[in-house]
């Protein structure tokens, strides 16, 4: 008789190790924080993960950067008029200018809406005062603005009334040079009959009607002001403006 030999494989209990999900690469516009992410999830190395923690803080100091920038545009779309509100008479000496409370109660409301704050750092440097004012917007790019001066020892000030006087005078043109905006004289807008010339504004507001974009226009705003500004132009300043608004407002509607 034969024997009748069972063929059936034997039942076995085999171990099988599961395998670790492995994030997806990412794919498409890529920012370092998901360079980042994806290399903690797979393992990388020390070295890898600090050179990628450095890329992202330099992407996001750019980012920064890129917002401050487009903020002040937007803070110089309207800027505040500051007019020179105090008149100093002394030995003969007689000049008006904008006192630290109207500089600043005039740039600060418009700076806020537009995400900005600022300091001043003061320092003593021998024997000059030395004023450091430092703007930052709300993303955290910071500019810094320093003037030195020798204490005011102008009138009849003691000691630290000149350093206090020196401190104010550098105070209120560090925040002016910090913002780009200049002082005005107080001018009586009913005496007219003069002509103008409409040449500095006429320049400046064919380049923003040429502009195809909202941000081409808020560049050539950022360039035009300075100059209309340097001119003391009040008819170009206020024309330029209203064609920038013009502007930015038919490209939003054509977008719409």
């Amino acid at each position: 008789m034969n024997e009748v030999l069972d063929m059936a494989p034997a039942q076995t209990a085999v171990a099988t190790q599961q395998p670790r999900a492995v994030a997806a690469a990412p794919s498409g516009a890529v920012a370092p924080a998901d360079l980042l992410r994806y290399a903690l999830e797979n393992g990388a190395d020390l070295d890898r993960l600090e050179k990628l923690m450095e890329l992202q803080q330099r992407y996001e100091e750019n980012e920064a950067r890129k917002a401050y920038v487009a903020a002040m545009a937007e803070f110089k779309l309207n800027p505040p008029q500051i007019v020179k509100d105090k008149l100093v008479q002394f030995s003969g000496t007689s000049y008006t200018h904008a006192t630290l409370g109207n500089v600043t109660s005039a740039i600060v409301e418009g700076l806020a809406k537009h995400g900005f704050s600022h300091r001043w750092d003061t320092e003593q440097q021998g024997a000059q005062v030395v004023v450091t004012c430092i703007l930052t917007h709300r993303k955290g790019h910071s500019e810094r603005t320093t003037l030195s001066a020798a204490k005011d020892d102008s009138g009849k000030k003691n000691n630290i009334q000149q350093v206090a006087s020196a401190i104010t005078y550098l105070q209120r043109y560090t925040l002016l040079a910090a913002t780009g905006l200049a002082t005005h004289d107080q001018v009586d807008d009913d005496g007219a009959g003069a002509e103008l010339d409409t040449r500095l504004a006429d320049n400046w507001i064919a380049r923003v009607d040429a502009a195809p974009t909202d941000a081409d226009v808020l560049k050539v705003w950022e360039l035009g002001i300075v100059a209309i500004q340097a001119a003391n132009d009040r008819h170009a300043y206020k024309e330029f403006k209203d064609a920038v608004a013009a502007r930015r407002a038919a490209i939003a509607g054509a977008a719409a």
